[in-house]
């Protein structure tokens, strides 16, 4: 997943703004209890939860979205790679005021997992120490915090196949063994209602129909990988979630390339795992079809947070095609999968970042298949940044609510109320202040059906003295392509306490100056020079002495202005090198030598088709 930490003290855009919550407390003698599985929808919403900051907003965990089901915390993480050793620190809260969000969303309903691994979280079980280092340590955070379970998303080289081990139900090579005996320990451990799901990249599942790790030194020893370990852990397994992003083309189980960025690509892919295929194309090693309520289709929830993001009405058609059984682009789906479990993404932060766009539409989705129950959930409060005293409180109603009417007080004092209709989907209302004194206020918005009432989340909005210098976010902009060069323009607000900024291409900063804190507004320049066809996405953090801040982000799209060189076999190819095959255009993913029968429109492992 797109998971990288790389902006570790970024705060919100809005950095005047600070977000308080109250919680339950812990007694000190009651420890937590993993909570069992009853009460999870028949169709799924899961989303990741980002223990630590990039760009895409800090969200307290009892703040996360009512639409969502399944809460990961992203990320348990080893201490070396082959220690087995996970550790897991809440990053934005104590140890009791973490076990107090868990609570808060279990007692909605929700269930809380553990994820391990990620992009950076690099886990190999090397032998039996640090197996049992692994079950040890994850039932430790498990039991210290109460969680519902465990999802496993390792990335990387966490999982390769031995040369001849090209039989996934019999696997032999150690890092595959350990793998399915620590989670099989887990889950007998803890019981049938323990929750265990998997969210490997489809380099790691459906590559394994056309190359499979194991079977010699030619092919990626990671191809496929996640193979043995689903198929062992089938009968426990909640459920599947591939990330169907950040992906190469992949064959489908005709034979077709399928790439990114279509409904196409999602329902094929997921029809090959509720069908089953054989591995690399021999008939001899076939691997069955998982059941529909074991397969949920991972996503980003918008373009920021991965590539091979689609509009809601793209994937819908993916959804529609599965669920009815029919076409989908040119793929058909022979097949119906009403109990098809429902959708994951990257992230629940994302998902905040664009203003709940992903989930209330997915959510709703989701409810129109199932009619879902009126229950009073509590709003959801925010506020703009403050500009001149001036500033928005944006308060989100969860869908399907008994709510009949609001109240929003600032303080103890009443500011605005008025009447909601019950049953009604998700809904936003926004409440305007101006001319607001210098000062800290507190917002908070209570909710009530005639019997209940419940109260929102705690913000508090200060306003600064005016010319008080504040960290303010960049405003960032680009100028023309002309090949391959452009010019990025990024203004700094005036009255800032920023005192450097550094630009970011994508995860990568390219250029970083200082500045002077509290002086006019301040127009940086930076050129970028002879890119190659593609798109480029850029952001300009700005930082003082404390905290960081995020501009918005741009993307850039270089066109194809040259003559691309025609793919040849026996050469050496470098990641990045880009050439043409079949009147079409290729990326190099990995560096190797080109061989025949390695042609880039067979091999996604190696080449992305542009």
């Amino acid at each position: 997943m797109s998971k990288s930490k790389f902006f570790k003290k970024v705060v919100s855009v809005i950095a005047i703004t600070s977000f308080m919550v109250t919680g339950l407390g812990l007694s000190s003698s009651k420890s937590a209890e993993a909570i069992t599985t009853s009460g999870i929808p028949n169709h799924v919403l899961v989303g990741y939860w980002h223990n630590f900051s990039n760009g895409a907003g800090d969200i307290k965990l009892r703040d996360v979205s009512p639409n969502f089901d399944v809460i990961n915390l992203s990320f348990g993480e080893p201490t070396t790679v082959t220690s087995g050793d996970i550790r897991f620190t809440p990053y934005n809260a104590t140890d009791a005021e973490f076990k107090s969000d868990v609570q808060f969303l279990q007692g909605k309903g929700k269930k809380v997992l553990l994820s391990i691994g990620g992009e950076k979280g690099e886990v190999q079980l090397v032998d039996t120490a640090s197996v049992t280092n692994f079950v040890n340590s994850v039932s430790t955070i498990i039991d210290k915090y109460g969680l519902d379970g465990l999802d496993v998303d390792f990335e990387g080289q966490s999982l390769h196949l031995n040369a001849g081990d090209k039989d996934f139900k019999n696997p032999t090579s150690p890092l595959i063994v350990n793998t399915i005996s620590a989670l099989k320990q887990l889950k007998a451990k803890y019981g049938d209602k323990f929750i265990l799901t998997m969210a490997p990249e489809t380099f790691f599942v459906q590559l394994g129909h056309t190359y499979y790790g194991g079977l010699n030194s030619y092919v990626d020893n990671r191809a496929g990988a996640f193979l043995p370990v689903i198929y062992a852990l089938r009968d426990s397994l909640s459920w599947l979630q591939v990330q169907y992003y950040n992906s190469g083309p992949i064959n489908d189980i005709n034979g077709k390339s399928q790439s990114m960025g279509s409904g196409e690509f999602y329902a094929s892919l997921v029809d090959m795992l509720l069908t089953g295929f054989n591995v690399n194309n021999d008939p001899n090693y076939f691997f069955p079809p998982l059941r529909q309520d074991q397969v949920v289709i991972g996503v980003p929830s918008c373009a920021g947070a991965g590539n091979g993001y689609v509009s809601n009405t793209e994937l819908q058609s993916a959804l529609d095609g599965l669920i009815n059984g029919k076409r989908v682009g040119g793929y058909n789906v022979s097949n119906k999968y009403p109990n098809l479990r429902g959708l994951m993404t990257w992230s629940i932060n994302w998902d905040k970042y664009t203003n709940f766009v992903w989930s209330n539409y997915f959510r709703n989705y989701f409810n129109g298949l199932t009619p879902p129950t009126n229950t009073l959930n509590a709003a959801q409060i925010s506020s703009s940044a403050v500009i001149n005293g001036n500033y928005s409180l944006s308060i989100l109603i969860p869908a399907f609510n008994t709510a009949t009417s609001y109240k929003i007080y600032e303080g103890t004092t009443v500011i605005s109320s008025g009447n909601l209709t019950a049953g009604q989907p998700s809904q936003t209302l926004n409440y305007n202040i101006t001319s607001k004194a210098s000062g800290s206020y507190n917002y908070t918005v209570e909710l009530s059906d005639g019997i209940k009432t419940i109260t929102s989340n705690l913000i508090t909005v200060i306003v600064p003295s005016p010319g008080t210098n504040v960290l303010q976010a960049a405003i960032l902009s680009a100028g023309d392509v002309n090949n391959g060069a452009y010019t990025l323009t990024f203004v700094v607000p005036k009255n800032n306490t920023a005192t450097s900024y550094k630009i970011y291409e994508g995860m990568t900063s390219i250029s970083s100056g200082t500045l002077t804190a509290g002086q006019d507004q301040v127009t940086v320049k930076y050129d970028v020079n002879n890119k190659a066809k593609g798109s480029y996405d850029y952001t300009v953090v700005l930082s003082d002495s404390i905290n960081s801040v995020i501009s918005n982000k741009i993307i850039v799209t270089v066109p194809d202005t040259t003559t691309s060189n025609a793919w040849v076999p026996n050469h050496v190819y470098k990641t990045g090198d880009i050439v043409t095959y079949n009147g079409s255009t290729y990326k190099c993913l990995q560096g190797h030598t080109s061989l025949l029968g390695w042609e880039p429109s067979n091999v996604g492992a190696l080449w992305e088709k542009q």
